[in-house]
């Protein structure tokens, strides 16, 4: 009979742990931002913005204030 492996359903149990409470960080932060009306939340969350075009990724990476810029 195998031997149950106590480390890595500890480690499983810890990383779900973890994903929840950001989970839960992330709501408090999306209606602690829509109580105050203002989307900077979700600014403050993506560090950068996809944009189509050439290259491996599907598109450059751009910070939340040049996304934010317009096109000239």
């Amino acid at each position: 009979m195998a031997k149950p492996n106590y480390a890595f359903e500890k480690r499983q149990r810890d990383l779900a742990k973890k994903q929840k409470q950001e989970e839960k960080r992330r709501q408090k932060l999306a209606d602690k931002a829509a109580a105050e009306g203002g989307g900077q939340e979700l600014a403050e969350e993506t560090p950068g913005e996809a944009l189509p075009g050439p290259g491996p990724g599907g598109g450059a990476v751009i910070s939340p204030d040049e996304a934010s810029k317009p096109e000239s």
